[in-house]
C-alpha cells in the first residue's frame, strides 16, 4: 500500500515511497513449495494424511504468511524532512529519522542483490534509533544519493530560515519632512556651522525638492 500522505506535515514533500524488493519473498515462496511437496508426498505414503497437511498449514502460517503481510504493509519513505519506515497491518510499527540527525548512510549488496537491484541500507543517526539497517531496499545506491541530496536541501532551508529569524533587513528610512529639514538648517546656522549664504542655498534646495 502507498505511504499515507495524510501523515506528512505542512510543506513536507514525499520524495521516495518504496515497497521492499520482491526478493524478500523468495525464501517464503521456496519454503511453501518445499512444505507443500513434502506434505503431498507424506500424505500419499502414510495412513495419517491429515496430519501432514495440518503441519503444512502450520508452517505456512508461522513463516510465509507473516513475511507476505510484512512485504505488503511495509513502506520505506524519504521526504524533504524525514526518513520513515512503517510496517504492519493490525499491529503497526513506525520509525522516523529527521534528515538533520543523519550522520552517515551506507548500503551493502551481495552478488544476488547486485543482480536483482536490491540491498541493505544502513543509516547512522544522532536520533534515539542510532544505527539501523533496512533490508531489501530497491536500488540502495540511488536511495543513498536521494537521502544525501534531501539532507543538504534541508540544511539550506534551515540555515536560511534561522538567518531570516535572526534579523530581517530593516525597512528603508523614511525621508525627513521639509519642516524638519528647515529646522535642522536653522539650528546649524544658529550654531555658526552654516553661514547665511549657505543656509539660504540649502533652504532653497529643500524647498525645490519638497
Amino acid at each position: 500500500m502507498p505511504f499515507p500522505r495524510r501523515l506528512l506535515i505542512p510543506d513536507e514533500q514525499l520524495v521516495l515511497d518504496l515497497r521492499p524488493h520482491p526478493i524478500a519473498l523468495v525464501m517464503p515462496a521456496v519454503l511453501t513449495i518445499v512444505a507443500f511437496v513434502a506434505a503431498a508426498w507424506l500424505s500419499a505414503n502414510t495412513t495419517v494424511d491429515w496430519l501432514w497437511w495440518a503441519l503444512f498449514l502450520l508452517v505456512v502460517l508461522l513463516y510465509p504468511v507473516p513475511k507476505l503481510i510484512a512485504w505488503l504493509t511495509s513502506n520505506f519513505a524519504v521526504t524533504s524532512d524525514r526518513v520513515i519506515h512503517r510496517q504492519g497491518f493490525i499491529a503497526k510499527r513506525s520509525m522516523e529519522i529527521p534528515l538533520e540527525a543523519i550522520n552517515d548512510v551506507r548500503f551493502e549488496q551481495g552478488i544476488l542483490d547486485r543482480i536483482v537491484g536490491a540491498g541493505t541500507l544502513v543509516i547512522s543517526s544522532a536520533s534515539e534509533f542510532g544505527r539501523n539497517s533496512f533490508d531489501n531496499i530497491r536500488n540502495p545506491e540511488g536511495v543513498q544519493m536521494v537521502i544525501y541530496e534531501q539532507g543538504e536541501s534541508n540544511k539550506k532551508r534551515m540555515y536560511q530560515g534561522s538567518a531570516g529569524g535572526q534579523g530581517s533587513p530593516p525597512p528603508p528610512p523614511t525621508a525627513p519632512s521639509t519642516t524638519t529639514e528647515l529646522e535642522r538648517l536653522a539650528k546649524l546656522r544658529a550654531e555658526g556651522v552654516l553661514s547665511e549664504e549657505e543656509f539660504q542655498a540649502q533652504k532653497a534646495k529643500i524647498l525645490r525638492e519638497g
